[in-house]
């Protein structure tokens, strides 16, 4: 049900801000099942039910669980193997249309919405069967289409959509530099742009980026926009926009506009001042190109951090920082492609093929997560690169391998589970990497040097005051693919396409962006288009989240309290209850981006002056070598390239042993000669 906006929630109480301011998939039958304490089974009913009656509903539940998780698998499994480009006649993008089409439907049978209904009337209202119904018949309304058409436009967009990730997954992409042409992915072009000195070599590979916009444009966004568009208008909504915010989220896009129109406002006048501080300081208004940008805003500061974010030294760092922080991933297997290479989808990823959830028997179904980075550990930067990415994507995998509710239709990432809930947890903790008391433990040489102070200094004064840009870029996203849906459909051409991207970037962000809005992955993709607003009202929550656990415990970077926490505020509940209600519980207040406005607003001098605090204080704890303790996440991990498995700690027999074999992996593959 679509609920208006302004009953839902009122984006002045959210935002508080002034107007004008070997193969490498795994099997889950292996893995062990848990019995759990009889507190988490299925509550008694509380009111009188007939025993058929009463095994209907829990028949039909135990139906639906056993039917998804196994075509949720299917699908997840070639929706790893085309986006990893692995070998093998099994994975096609055909094979991927047809088990996500075999899945959708399966969500979409009125029948099953019909009987779910039926039942809820018969069960009480306070009951753990309730509960599960309650989340059956959001999720089977997010996915029901009762226009036949909008159910032929729908397989009609899933299959363009195929056909063009699969062209752009084999799309040749590089830059001209000194006239011979190197071929880089968008990850390897991204990373020039942000730390090479050469500014023609900037300058070409940010060509090369903004060549991907012509792509797309020209192999199958077009016709995409439109079918989804008419799609979503055969089932009521104003545009595909309104009809995915309003799926994940529980509230429309007019309510999603006013929350970042509020924050746009806001930011605007620090957003201008910022840059009008840049060209100042850094030599005129060619600093604002978008190839210098980067580089002249932080790119000799990360050139000289680098040699203290070896990639190599990434999952063991990982590892020892979620371990320090009671972080568990209960019996889960996880398989991790961290390297860049040819075919491979252009963006990092974490997926769940195997959904985390207790079975009618009360035993624990643990997850199977696949998660992807796009690592090149022989370019500058891309070890902090990587190491943010390994934090964020291991943050989403925490989150689903902790849902422990009755059915794994809790614990999937798709409608009705809210994206900036989802996004909430791996922000939150990708955010340590950027923390001076991280780094003091964390950013250790190859020579076991930890990152000097006057570095990190550096770091601070270089990028704090141009912070904002970060969040105008963030926001431009959903401000394009906004208007991006509104266009009337004669209006939509690849030209128009185009034309809107510049104009929304020099709007939104004042000139145009580092990373081109087209070169942006997540527009072409179903399952991420229309999502970016997610991360926008996410970093809200994590500037929020933070300031819970300074006040109440005075450091988040190797709490012990902090993985238990969020568990049981965040992790447990799963899809089962709103993401704002979810804030709420944790932090004790409603969500707003008032913490976030606070650190933009905070001058280089008082950031500085807190950061020295925390650096000391955890080099001071650092005295003692704990370097050999092995490192039990509660998780079987395999460390994988495409179909070759480089390392597996069931094999290895630890995690760091595990680590080692990576370690020593990426150094002969990548050893400089």
């Amino acid at each position: 049900m679509r609920i208006a906006a302004k009953a839902f929630l009122t984006s002045q109480a959210l935002l508080a801000l002034p107007k004008a301011a070997t193969v490498s998939s795994f099997s889950p039958s292996s893995l062990t099942a848990r019995r759990l304490p009889s507190a988490a089974l299925s509550a008694t009913e509380t009111k009188t039910m007939s025993g058929s009656s009463l095994a209907d509903v829990t028949n039909f539940i135990d139906s639906i669980n056993v039917s998804y998780e196994s075509l949720h698998l299917s699908y997840e499994r070639q929706f790893w193997g085309t986006k990893m480009s692995l070998s093998g006649i099994d994975y096609s993008t055909d094979e991927l249309t047809r088990t996500k089409g075999e899945m959708e439907a399966f969500l979409a049978d009125e029948s099953k919405l019909a009987q779910t209904r039926d039942f809820l009337k018969s069960v009480p209202a306070d009951s753990a069967h309730a509960k599960t119904l309650k989340m059956l018949e959001r999720t089977f309304g997010c996915y029901i289409m009762e226009s036949e058409e909008a159910k032929t436009l729908r397989a009609e967009a899933t299959k363009i959509e195929g056909q063009l990730e699969d062209a752009r997954n084999k799309l040749t992409l590089g830059a001209t530099i000194n006239g011979k042409f190197e071929e880089m992915s968008s990850v390897g072009l991204r990373n020039k742009v942000r730390v090479d000195p050469d500014e023609e070599v900037r300058k070409a590979c940010y060509e090369g980026l903004s060549k991907i916009g012509d792509f797309v444009t020209d192999n199958g966004f077009v016709e995409l926009v439109k079918v989804r568009n008419r799609m979503a208008k055969k089932l009521g909504f104003e545009d595909f926009y309104d009809y995915k915010v309003t799926n994940a989220e529980g509230f429309g896009k007019v309510a999603l506009f006013e929350i970042l129109d509020t924050l746009e406002e806001g930011t605007r006048p620090i957003m201008e001042a910022a840059r009008e501080l840049f060209a100042k300081e850094k030599g005129g208004d060619n600093a604002l190109e978008p190839w210098n940008l980067s580089f002249l805003m932080s790119g000799d500061v990360t050139r000289r951090m680098d040699p203290y974010f070896p990639f190599e030294k990434s999952v063991e760092q990982w590892g020892r920082s979620f371990s320090a922080m009671n972080i568990s991933y209960r019996g889960a297997t996880m398989d991790l492609d961290l390297l860049d290479r040819k075919g491979k989808y252009s963006n990092g990823f974490c997926h769940w093929p195997q959904p985390a959830w207790v079975k009618p028997d009360g035993s624990w179904q643990p997850s199977t997560t696949h998660f992807t980075s796009l690592a090149d550990p022989s370019a500058i930067g891309s070890g902090h690169t990587g190491l943010t990415t390994l934090m964020h994507e291991a943050g989403h995998a925490a989150h689903f391998a902790n849902v422990e509710m009755p059915s794994p239709l809790f614990s999937q990432e798709r409608s009705p589970t809210s994206v900036a809930y989802a996004e909430l947890q791996s922000m939150f903790l990708d955010s340590l990497v950027g923390d001076a008391d991280w780094m003091a433990k964390y950013a250790i040489s190859r020579e076991g040097e930890a990152i000097p102070w006057d570095l990190v200094a550096d770091q601070i004064k270089a990028t704090h005051p141009y912070k904002v840009f970060a969040l105008r870029g963030m926001i431009a996203v959903p401000y394009f693919e906004k208007a991006l849906y509104e266009m009337a459909e004669e209006d939509v051409t690849a030209e128009s396409i185009k034309a809107l991207a510049y104009k929304v970037e020099k709007d939104v962000q004042g000139g145009l962006s580092p990373r081109p809005l087209l070169s942006v992955p997540h527009i072409l993709s179903d399952e991420a288009s229309c999502y970016y607003h997610g991360y926008v009202l996410a970093e809200m929550g994590v500037h929020q989240t933070r300031d819970f656990f300074y006040g109440r415990d005075g450091f988040i970077s190797d709490n012990p309290k902090v993985g238990p926490t969020v568990t049981e505020a965040y992790w447990k509940p799963g899809n089962s209850e709103p993401f704002l209600s979810l804030v709420d519980n944790l932090t004790g207040a409603p969500l707003t981006g008032q913490a976030w406005v606070k650190e933009l607003k905070q001058s280089v001098d008082d950031v500085m002056k807190e950061e020295k605090v925390k650096y000391d204080a955890k080099r001071a704890e650092c005295t003692d070598d704990s370097s050999s303790e092995d490192i039990d996440l509660d998780m079987r991990i395999r460390i994988v390239d495409g179909d070759v498995v480089l390392a597996d700690t069931a094999t290895e027999g630890s995690f760091l042993a595990a680590c080692k074999v990576f370690e020593e992996y990426v150094q002969k593959r990548f050893a400089k000669e």
